[in-house]
């Protein structure tokens, strides 16, 4: 296979497997779909070795698809999207064996959704066309929602409907946005298409008040999806009630969706509109952070706890994006990674305290370290990267983003800083009540990690360990992009300072 397909192997195989699986339901589903992702993680692992952060896009392929209209199969890698390839190449499989105590109804099915989404997330992180971009995300959409509607809590309805329409109406305002730059550019170059480099020079080509007007389309859209104060109203009742599976696809990767649309498509399309309303997102992005960890702190079940944890941090991903800086966009490329790997593991460790004991209410647990303590250290360690202790990976990116916002304005980034604090309290509180004290009697039968349990949680563990410890290879991979991307913004923010 030529180097150059491999990004397109990525995309269409899991969506062959999806076909093969949907078509000719087999009868170990599971181990089928696992193969699919182990066969794309080697693949995005031999990448990894061959990829060279220095140089601009690799492994890139430009198919003609609708040359009437200018719309190309326009696939690559760069050190921005790399990152979050290897995340979802790492992350699937391990949520597919996350469900191995699981019996699904329509298992092919369950599981080729997985597949599906996968195809659909590679398909987002590495288009270098505005249109294929949308198709992707758009298509991402279809695998969650069945997956959250058809295996969630059947009496909750009524959640799935609300986390489909608000992402819905979010992807046709970029939709309009997208198609008011390619309509609205004065400069000509419309007819050219709507390839990546094409799209940044036609949004040069617009005047600084339908910049700022595109740029809340573009935001809503991509503010939904993480998601950032205060379009999030959908994402604690979804993730509490979506099935475990369908909730780590949610937060460990799919909301890196709306940040890396940010930083590919939102930022360097409309440098007029950022430049005025920007500061406007970050402030949002961090009253999330104050938001989201007050509320944290009052939850009695640990799923929403976790679910209100992830707006937080994501706030301060969002935050350190709008400063600009090569700090910030850095840190927001590790943290996103960091962040991936945490809420997975987090989830995972409820899934396994709800199906053990039936309950993930506070009020319902207590002394599960008596009685599990290889279970307890997972926890333990994965809650440590969770709040950010240093050698843990996510004090890394988290430094690095409080950092920069303390660098765009002293006020923000301390208050910004507070979700360390506040993250400290809740998460320490939430393990004194599951995990401490004396156990009660229904928790005295709790058991320890199975060998299936620590095949899931033990990579993750020592990926929180060594990208705390030694942050320079998953660094490496993106500082050359974003330090060219910051380069650029400079030189376009400049030109149109008056």
């Amino acid at each position: 296979m030529s180097e150059a397909f491999l990004t397109v192997f990525l995309i269409l195989f899991p969506m062959f497997m999806f076909l093969l699986m949907v078509g000719m339901p087999h009868k170990n589903p599971k181990w089928l779909a696992l193969a699919g992702t182990v066969v794309e993680f080697a693949v995005s692992i031999y990448m990894w070795v061959n990829f060279d952060p220095a140089a601009d896009r690799q492994f890139a392929v430009r198919i003609p698809w609708a040359n009437s209209i200018g719309i190309t199969f326009n696939v690559g890698i760069d050190g921005i999207s790399f990152p979050l390839v290897l995340l979802t190449t790492t992350l699937i499989p391990l949520i597919i064996l996350s469900s191995s105590d699981k019996n699904f109804n329509r298992p092919s099915l369950f599981y080729g959704l997985v597949l599906l989404m996968q195809s659909a997330l590679i398909g987002v992180f590495t288009s270098f066309d505005v249109i294929l971009f949308y198709i992707f995300w758009e298509l991402a959409l279809i695998p969650i929602y069945l997956i959250c509607l058809i295996w969630g809590n059947e009496k909750e309805g009524k959640v799935t409907i609300k986390f489909f329409i608000y992402t819905l109406a979010g992807s046709l305002l970029m939709l309009v946005g997208i198609l008011y730059v390619y309509m609205s550019s004065d400069g000509g170059l419309a007819p050219a298409g709507f390839s990546l480099t094409t799209f940044y020079e036609l949004g040069k080509h617009l005047d600084p008040r339908t910049q700022g007007f595109v740029f809340w389309m573009m935001f809503v859209a991509f503010a939904i999806k993480m998601p950032v104060f205060p379009f999030h109203t959908w994402q604690p009742e979804t993730y509490t009630k979506a099935p475990t599976q369908g909730t780590m696809l949610l937060s460990a990767i799919m909301l890196k969706m709306g940040i890396y649309g940010v930083i590919r498509w939102l930022i360097p399309v409309l440098p007029a509109g950022v430049a005025e309303w920007g500061n406007t997102a970050l402030i949002l992005s961090v009253i999330g952070i104050v938001y989201a960890s007050c509320i944290a702190l009052v939850q009695t079940n640990l799923k929403t706890l976790v679910a209100y944890s992830s707006i937080a941090h994501v706030g301060l991903i969002s935050a350190g994006v709008f400063t600009q800086s090569v700090i910030g966009i850095q840190g927001a490329m590790i943290q996103m990674f960091s962040h991936g790997l945490i809420v997975f593991g987090l989830f995972y460790l409820i899934d396994i305290i709800q199906h053990k004991t039936g309950s993930a209410e506070f009020k319902d647990l207590g002394g599960i370290r008596n009685v599990a303590p290889k279970f307890t250290t997972a926890f333990v360690v994965i809650m440590l990267g969770s709040v950010a202790l240093p050698l843990t990976s996510g004090f890394v990116g988290e430094f690095l983003l409080i950092n920069s916002l303390v660098q765009y304005q002293v006020w923000i980034g301390a208050v910004a800083a507070l979700t360390i604090i506040l993250g400290a309290v809740y998460m320490l509180v939430a393990f004194q009540k599951s995990m401490s004290g004396e156990a009660q009697p229904h928790i005295a039968a709790f058991t320890d990690l199975s060998m299936g349990e620590k095949v899931v949680l033990y990579p993750v563990v020592i990926l929180i360990v060594i990208i705390g410890v030694y942050p320079g290879p998953l660094m490496a991979v993106s500082e050359p992009a974003v330090t060219a991307l910051v380069n650029s913004l400079s030189e376009l923010t400049s030109s149109i300072r008056p």
